[in-house]
């Protein structure tokens, strides 16, 4: 029976948010769900008991839950200037509910086939070299801002009509579009600023649709505007949520995967000399680090009705929240979790993308820029490490997200 634990901490403490898997750890010894007190928040955080949870949409909803922070006084204004000088948010892929979510995915699944990201690799390769380019004869880089941020910035700006050397603005977009998320302790100053943000963006992307609709390319957004078939046309309201989700599921999320797994390999010259040795391993490796270090710790889901969990009674109308960075770090499943391991058997048994309705959608463009990375990266240098310790906190703080701040690596070029 889920009981408390000695020291009430949550997911609000800044040392819980830097490195929680202590913090899982704790918990999972009393009961893989528990209530968060500090956010009144149900936390589904078992390997199986997520998927379960995350297959069961008629007791777990993508819906906004009725009560939380989208309720709060900044929230609110938030969403007012974006209705009444923009777009306001719709529903679309994230926050609905098969059968609704069912058109929008089986419309988008025509997009991101595998086919289709092996066409794109190409332009992968492409960007991936270039960045490389730009520190390797100097030894050193700060991997973040010069390669794990540019790297999905920049192929994603490109696809939404962006040159090349805008992707710092297509970055500042993305943290906009995720401020209310990330940041539920923001002032209403500061949220009437980042709105500010979102709306050119959002005004950007308008004019962008608008002319693929006209005048259709072969990029991402064009082939978004005119996958519809002879379904109905995604209206306006609809192709900002979904370029919502694209700008902010597709940046900065890989961004983190790209940042944990080189921090993973840095801090374990065993495991680097090994994926050097054998690079049959690196999708072992790329799904290992995803598991170990997962970009997304976890989602909202809202309870249709009342439910228990492993003895958790969980209220209907509750916050709830599938948590899959503990969920892979889950001792039931995965021998020694903590332990950073290329060749572990079950590495992709992870829920790093999610599970069910809502799996990832960009999963196979995620996996393919960190194949593509650490390729390039491995074969272009004989050796990485840090160049100097990770600062305290070394992430910025977010509920969802891990995004390090600074990643500074010392690289011996390849003879």
């Amino acid at each position: 029976m889920p009981t408390t634990v000695s020291r009430m901490r949550g997911f609000t403490d800044p040392e819980v948010q830097d490195n929680p898997f202590p913090y899982y750890r704790e918990r999972f010894q009393q009961c893989p769900v528990w209530h968060e007190d500090d956010v009144d928040l149900y936390v589904i955080a078992g390997l199986s008991e997520a998927r379960e949870a995350l297959m069961d949409v008629d007791t777990f909803s993508s819906a906004p839950a009725r009560k939380g922070a989208t309720g709060s006084p900044v929230a609110t204004a938030y969403v007012k200037a974006l209705a009444e000088r923009g777009w306001a948010r719709a529903t679309t892929l994230q926050r609905t509910d098969p059968p609704v979510h069912t058109r929008y995915r089986q419309i988008l699944n025509r997009i991101f086939t595998p086919a289709r990201v092996k066409q794109l690799t190409p332009l992968i390769d492409n960007i991936t070299e270039d960045l490389i380019d730009r520190f390797a004869d100097s030894g050193r880089c700060e991997f973040v801002a010069d390669f794990a941020l540019p790297l999905p910035g920049i192929f994603i700006a490109e696809q939404l009509g962006l040159d090349r050397s805008e992707y710092k603005t297509f970055r500042r977009w993305a943290e906009a579009m995720l401020c209310l998320a990330n940041r539920p302790t923001m002032t209403m100053e500061e949220a009437m600023e980042e709105v500010e943000v979102e709306l050119e963006a959002q005004h950007y992307l308008a004019a962008e649709c608008e002319r693929r609709r006209s005048q259709p390319t072969d990029d991402l957004l064009s082939l978004i505007v005119h996958a519809h078939g002879d379904d109905e046309p995604f209206n306006m309201h609809e192709l900002q949520d979904l370029m919502h989700q694209l700008v902010t599921g597709g940046f900065e999320t890989t961004t983190g995967a790209l940042s944990a797994a080189m921090w993973l390999l840095a801090t374990h010259p065993d495991q680097q000399q090994l994926l050097r040795d054998r690079p049959d391993l690196m999708s072992n490796f790329i799904e290992e680090s995803l598991r170990i270090d997962s970009p997304v710790q976890g989602l909202w889901r809202s309870a249709k009705c009342p439910a228990s969990v492993q003895g958790m009674d969980i209220p209907e109308g509750a916050s709830v929240m599938v948590r899959f960075g503990a969920a892979n770090h889950d001792p039931r499943v995965f021998d020694a979790p903590e332990r950073f391991d290329i060749t572990r058997d079950n590495a992709r048994n992870h829920v790093a993308f999610g599970f069910g309705a809502h799996f990832c959608i960009g999963a196979a463009l995620a996996r393919q820029q960190m194949h593509s990375a650490f390729t390039a990266l491995l074969d272009r240098f004989s050796h990485i490490e840090l160049a100097e310790p990770l600062p305290v906190p070394a992430h910025d703080p977010s509920f969802f997200l891990r995004p390090l701040k600074v990643l500074p690596l010392r690289l011996e070029p390849a003879r």
